[in-house]
C-alpha cells in the first residue's frame, strides 16, 4: 500500500453567481485560492465539477411563464391540451405547468400512478393491492382516485400534488380534468394534443401516442428550444432540467455546455500548470430507500466534460480476490500480490470473475453523484466541486 489517502473530495465556496458573471474565471480563481488556503496541492487528473445553476445563472437562461404560455399556445393550438406524466414537484414542475395552463383552454392532466417517474409517491403499493386496482389498466378519474384512496400528502413535502396541480391550472385560468393511467395512449380519448412530461421515457412516450393517432404529440423538450420575446431557451432539452427561480419564472438548463467545459479546462491550466479535467453536472443518478425517489429529474447527470472524463470503471474488486486467489495470503505479502494483480489487469475486464461487483456506470455519472451529495441543493455555498485522487488506485503512490 503505497499511501493512507485514495480519493478525496472537496465542496469549494464561491461568490453568488449573477447574469453575465465569468464562470470558468471565477471558478479557477477559487480553486486555486482554496488550495493555497488549505495547503493542498493540485495535480494532473484533479477534477473540477461546477453545478449546472451558475452557468445557465450566468448565460441568464431565464424564462417566464408568459414565455412558456406562448410557445406552448403555438405549438399545442391553445385549446384542450393533454399534459401527461409530470413529476411531482413544486420546483421542477409548478412554474412549467402554470405556463402550459395559460397556453390552453383546458387541461386534460394524467398523471402516471402509484409514483411518478422519479419515484415521487401518491400512493403505495400496499394501497393498490388492497384495493385490487391494476397500474398496467386501471384508468381512474379523479372522483375514482378519491373514493380509493382518499388524500394522500408527499413522505417528505406534505404536498397533496394532485390537489396542488389542480388548483395551480385554476389560478392559471384554465379549466381542468384529472385522471390517473400509466399507458400514454389513454390520453388520446381526452384530446389529441398532447404534451409528454415524462423525461427518461419521453422518445418512447411521444412515439406511442403519434403512432395511436395523436395529431400532436411534443414533449418538455420540445418546449422553449428557442427564444420567446428575448427569453431563454435551451434547443437541445427545453424546458427539461428547469428550476424554479420566483413564482413566475423559471432558470432553465445551460447552454453552450461543451465551449464552457473547453473554457474552464484551459483556464485551469493557465493558472496551475495542470491538466485538470472539468465538468458540468445537475442531479446525481440514485435512489433514496425511504422516500423512494430516483434524483435524476435532470435529462441527464452532466451536460458536459473534457474528453478525460470518459469511459466507465476498469477495476479489480479486491475483496473477492483477497477472498479466492489469494485466501493463503496474509500482510505484506497479500497486499503486494493484490498490487502486482491490479498493475497486470486486462485492459476490459468486462465479464471477468475478478471485476464483479464494481460499478459498471460511466464516469460522469458516478461523479456527477458524487458532486451532487457533496455541494447539495440549499445553503452549504459550495457550488464548486474539486475532486482528487479519483482515478488512482490501490498501487497509486
Amino acid at each position: 500500500m503505497a499511501r493512507t489517502v485514495g480519493t478525496t473530495v472537496r465542496g469549494i465556496r464561491a461568490p453568488i453567481f449573477r447574469t453575465g458573471d465569468d464562470v470558468a474565471e471565477i471558478v479557477s480563481d477559487c480553486i486555486v485560492a482554496a488550495s493555497k488556503e488549505e495547503g493542498f496541492e493540485l495535480n494532473d487528473r484533479d477534477i473540477v465539477a461546477v453545478t449546472e445553476a451558475v452557468v445557465a445563472r450566468a448565460q441568464g437562461n431565464y424564462a417566464t411563464v408568459d414565455n412558456i404560455a406562448a410557445d406552448v399556445r403555438a405549438k399545442l393550438g391553445g385549446e384542450t391540451v393533454g399534459v401527461i406524466f409530470p413529476i411531482l414537484s413544486r420546483n421542477r414542475f409548478a412554474i412549467c405547468l402554470r405556463g402550459i395552463a395559460k397556453g390552453a383552454k383546458k387541461i386534460v392532466l394524467m398523471l402516471s400512478y402509484p409514483s411518478d417517474e422519479v419515484g415521487n409517491h401518491l400512493i403505495s403499493l400496499d394501497m393498490l393491492d388492497e384495493k385490487g386496482v391494476n397500474p398496467f389498466t386501471d384508468v381512474l378519474s379523479l372522483e375514482k382516485y378519491r373514493e380509493l384512496f382518499g388524500y394522500n400528502k408527499h413522505t417528505f413535502t406534505g404536498v397533496d400534488y394532485v390537489e396542488y396541480y389542480q388548483q395551480l391550472i385554476k389560478e392559471s385560468g384554465a379549466e381542468v380534468e384529472i385522471v390517473f393511467a400509466n399507458d400514454p395512449r389513454a390520453i388520446l380519448k381526452y384530446t389529441d394534443a398532447v404534451l409528454a412530461c415524462d423525461i427518461h421515457t419521453r422518445a418512447r412516450t411521444k412515439r406511442l401516442l403519434k403512432a395511436a393517432g395523436a395529431k400532436i404529440a411534443l414533449g418538455l423538450d420540445d418546449i422553449m428550444t428557442a427564444p420567446v420575446n428575448g427569453s431563454g431557451y435551451n434547443e437541445n432539452y427545453g424546458l427539461l432540467g428547469s428550476n424554479k427561480s420566483t413564482e413566475d419564472t423559471i432558470k432553465l438548463f445551460p447552454r453552450d455546455c461543451e465551449a464552457f467545459v473547453a473554457k474552464l479546462h484551459k483556464r485551469l491550466a493557465e493558472k496551475t500548470g495542470k491538466r485538470i479535467e472539468a465538468m458540468i453536472y445537475g442531479d446525481g443518478a440514485f435512489k433514496d430507500p425511504v422516500g423512494k425517489i430516483w434524483e435524476l429529474a435532470d435529462p441527464v447527470v452532466s451536460p458536459a466534460y473534457t474528453k478525460g472524463l470518459e469511459g466507465t470503471p476498469n477495476e479489480i474488486k479486491i475483496k473477492y480476490v483477497a477472498d479466492n486467489d489469494f485466501a493463503n495470503l496474509n500482510g505484506e505479502e497479500l497486499q503486494s500480490a493484490i498490487s502486482d494483480l491490479i498493475k497486470t489487469k486486462d485492459s476490459d475486464l468486462v465479464g471477468s470473475m475478478v471485476s464483479q461487483g464494481t460499478t459498471p456506470r460511466r464516469f460522469t455519472d458516478l461523479l456527477g453523484s458524487l458532486c451532487d451529495l457533496t455541494s447539495g441543493s440549499g445553503d452549504k455555498g459550495t457550488p464548486i466541486v474539486l475532486v482528487q485522487g479519483y482515478f488512482d488506485n490501490y498501487t497509486s503512490k
